[in-house]
C-alpha cells in the first residue's frame, strides 16, 4: 500500500485554484468547523499559532473527517521540525522565512527521504504510516510532498530564480506583511514599491514552472490575485474572521 495520494497537490498542478484558511486558534474545534465550511484547504499555524505537536495532531484528526486538506507552516526550517510534522502525516508543508537558493534546498532535502533528501526514517512507529499499516510508505511519499517556501524578504526578492528553481520546491507563498516590513513599509502591504517586488516574484515563479502562494485579508482582492496566477490563497484568518464577526453582532445590540 503506497502513501496516500495528496489531493491538493494534483490539483495544485494541473492549475486550479486551491483556497483555504489560516489556523492561528490551536483548536481542533475550529479546525474541524472550518474544513466543514467549504474550504479547499486549512493551514496549522505553527509559526504565529500557539501550537505544539500535540494540537497539531488533534487538529488533524479533527480535518481527518471533513473535505479540507491540511496544510502545515512550521515556526523555522530547521529539519528536525519538518521530519516531527510530516511523521504526522502532513503532506504540504510551508515553511517561512526562506532567504536563499541554499536555503530552499537545504528544506527540500529534509522533507524527502534519501535517494532525494535526508528525511529520517522513523515513518512506521508514525501516523504518517498509519503506525506502520503503509508498507510502502517510506518509498511512496516523496512524490506526495508539496513543499511552498516563503519569500517575505527583499533578499529573497533578489533571489527569487535560485530559489524557484530549487528542485523539491513545488510552490513560493509571498507573505506580503513580513515583505512589505522587510522593505521599509511597515503595515503598508499596498505600498507601489512592495506591489512592484510581489509582481516580481509571482513572474519569476511562473516562468519556473511552480505553484504561487499568498493571503489576502481583503475580500476584494481575491479575484485580482487569482488573475495575477495565484492558486494556493489564503482568505484569511480563524482568529480575525470571529474578532470581526463577534464585534460586529456585539455593535447590533440595542
Amino acid at each position: 500500500m503506497p502513501a496516500p495520494i495528496n489531493v491538493l497537490k494534483d490539483k495544485l498542478l494541473r492549475g486550479e485554484m486551491q483556497s483555504g484558511l489560516w489556523l492561528t486558534l490551536a483548536s481542533a474545534t475550529v479546525a474541524e468547523i472550518a474544513g466543514r465550511s467549504g474550504m479547499d484547504w486549512c493551514l496549522i499555524d505553527g509559526e504565529h499559532g500557539p501550537n505544539t505537536l500535540q494540537t497539531i495532531a488533534a487538529q488533524l484528526q479533527a480535518l481527518a473527517g471533513t473535505p479540507a486538506q491540511p496544510v502545515v507552516r512550521v515556526p523555522m526550517g530547521e529539519d528536525w521540525m519538518l521530519k516531527q510534522v510530516l511523521d504526522l502525516g502532513v503532506q504540504t508543508v510551508v515553511v517561512p522565512m526562506v532567504n536563499t537558493g541554499e536555503q530552499a534546498a537545504q528544506v527540500a532535502a529534509a522533507v524527502r527521504y534519501p535517494g532525494q533528501g535526508t528525511r529520517g526514517m522513523g515513518a512506521a512507529l508514525a501516523r504518517a504510516s498509519r503506525y506502520g499499516e503503509i508498507v510502502d510508505y517510506v518509498s511512496s511519499a516523496n512524490d506526495q510532498i508539496c513543499l511552498f517556501v516563503q519569500v517575505e524578504s527583499a533578499e529573497a526578492v533578489a533571489n527569487i530564480d535560485a530559489i524557484a528553481a530549487t528542485p523539491g520546491v513545488d510552490g513560493i507563498f509571498v507573505g506580503p506583511a513580513d515583505l512589505s516590513a522587510d522593505m521599509g513599509f511597515v503595515g503598508q502591504p499596498d505600498a507601489p514599491e512592495v506591489r512592484a517586488a510581489i509582481d516580481h516574484v509571482y513572474a519569476r515563479t511562473q516562468a519556473a514552472g511552480k505553484i504561487i502562494g499568498t493571503i489576502s485579508f481583503d475580500e476584494s482582492d481575491f479575484a485580482v490575485q487569482a488573475e495575477k496566477g495565484v492558486r494556493f490563497l489564503g482568505l484569511g484568518g480563524d482568529a480575525m474572521i470571529l474578532s470581526g464577526a463577534l464585534r460586529t453582532l456585539a455593535g447590533k445590540a440595542p
